[in-house]
C-alpha cells in the first residue's frame, strides 16, 4: 500500500476552545488508485491532507493521534529534515487557489525550477531547462517564449496547470489535489482533470483527489471516502456510491448535483448548517439534518458498519444503513 492513514485525530486550539477538525480519519490510497475525498466545507478533508503533507500549522494546530504510514513509514515519527525529503520528491500537494500559492514576483520558470535547483543540485540555466518541459507536458502553449511570465500574466487555466506542473516536477509517487478546479469553468474543470488522469496513469501515481462536488470525480476516482465533522462516514467504490448510496449525508451530496430532467425545478439543498466542531452533536454529528434520524442517532456515535449487501467491499457509519441503501 502506497499511503494508510490509521485513525487520525487533529485539533486546533482556539481562543473559543478546542476544535476537532479530524476525528479518527481511516484511508489508504495504492499506486495508479484515485481516492476521492468529499464533503462540505469544513468536514476535515484539507487539514487531513495537510497532515500527510506534513504543512499543517503547529500551533494551533496539532495531531493528537494516530499514523501516516507511507510505503510502510509513519512520518509523523520523522524529524522535519527527514520529512522536507519526502514532500515534494515522494508526495506533492496541487493547491485549490493558484494565484495565491504561486509568489507574484517570481517567474513561473523561476519557481517550477526550484524544484530542480534544491532537490537534484542543478544550476539555474538546467533547471529553467527543465520548466520549459514541465510547462510542454502539462500543455502550456508556447512554453519556452512564456517560461519568464509572472503568474498573473497567465489564466486561471493555466495557471492551475502550472500548479500541477510544479507538483509533478521530480514525479513523486502520490499527489493530492486539493480542490483543484476550483473558480474555473466546466470546459477548463474538465480538460485539468483529463490532464491529471492522463498524467496519473503514465507515471502510476497515487491520486487523492479533494472535491465537495460529486460530479468533478465521477469519471476519474476509483473509489470514494465521504467526510463529515471530521469523520470518513461512506467508503465505497464509485460506481456503488451513485448508484446506492449507504449514508444519508451522501444521498444529501447526490441529490444536490444540478440535473438535466430537472430543468425549472428549484434545486435540492441539505437543510441546516455543517457543525460547529467547538460543539459537535452527541450520537452521529450528521443527526441535526438527518431525515432519517432516530432516538438513537442523537446518542450513539455509529461505527463504519460494513455494508454486507454490497458485491464489494464498502462500509456507511449510520444506523440504518440498510434503509437508506434501499431508500
Amino acid at each position: 500500500m502506497l499511503l494508510e492513514v490509521r485513525d487520525l485525530h487533529v485539533e486546533f486550539h482556539t481562543r473559543d476552545g478546542v476544535a476537532k477538525a479530524v476525528n479518527g480519519v481511516d484511508y489508504s490510497v495504492d499506486a495508479g488508485e484515485t481516492l476521492a475525498v468529499l464533503g462540505e466545507s469544513g468536514s476535515g478533508k484539507s487539514v487531513t491532507a495537510q497532515a500527510v503533507m506534513g504543512i499543517l500549522d503547529m500551533p494551533p494546530g496539532k495531531i493528537t493521534g494516530g499514523e501516516i504510514l507511507f510505503q510502510g513509514q509513519d512520518l509523523l515519527k520523522l524529524k522535519e529534515e527527514e520529512r522536507r525529503k519526502v514532500r515534494g520528491a515522494k508526495m506533492a500537494m496541487i493547491f485549490q487557489d493558484a494565484l495565491s500559492s504561486l509568489n507574484p514576483v517570481l517567474s513561473v520558470g523561476e519557481q517550477l525550477g526550484e524544484m530542480f535547483v534544491v532537490h537534484k543540485g542543478m544550476s539555474k540555466k538546467d533547471a529553467r531547462a527543465k520548466a520549459v518541459e514541465l510547462m510542454d507536458r502539462v500543455r502550456i502553449p508556447a512554453a519556452k517564449e512564456r517560461v519568464g511570465q509572472y503568474p498573473h500574466q497567465f489564466s486561471g487555466g493555466m495557471r492551475q496547470r502550472i500548479m500541477i506542473a510544479m507538483a509533478l516536477a521530480l514525479e513523486p509517487e502520490l499527489i493530492i489535489a486539493d480542490e483543484p478546479t476550483t473558480a474555473l469553468d466546466v470546459t477548463v474543470q474538465a480538460q485539468v482533470m483529463d490532464l491529471l488522469a492522463e498524467l496519473q496513469r503514465e507515471l502510476n501515481m497515487g491520486l487523492i483527489l479533494i472535491t465537495h462536488d460529486l460530479g468533478v470525480v465521477a469519471d476519474v476516482a476509483d473509489n470514494i471516502a465521504v467526510m463529515y465533522a471530521g469523520r470518513i462516514v461512506e467508503r465505497a467504490p464509485v460506481h456503488e456510491i451513485y448508484k446506492a448510496p449507504a449514508h444519508p449525508y451522501t444521498r444529501g451530496l447526490l441529490d444536490s448535483i444540478p440535473r438535466l430532467d430537472q430543468k425549472g425545478q428549484e434545486l435540492y439543498a441539505i437543510k441546516g448548517l455543517p457543525p460547529n466542531l467547538l460543539a459537535i452533536p452527541p450520537g452521529c454529528a450528521f443527526n441535526p439534518r438527518c431525515p432519517m434520524a432516530q432516538d438513537v442517532c442523537r446518542t450513539d456515535v455509529p461505527p463504519l458498519y460494513e455494508v454486507t449487501e454490497s458485491p464489494v467491499p464498502r462500509s456507511s457509519a449510520c444506523h440504518f444503513w440498510k434503509e437508506c441503501l434501499h431508500g
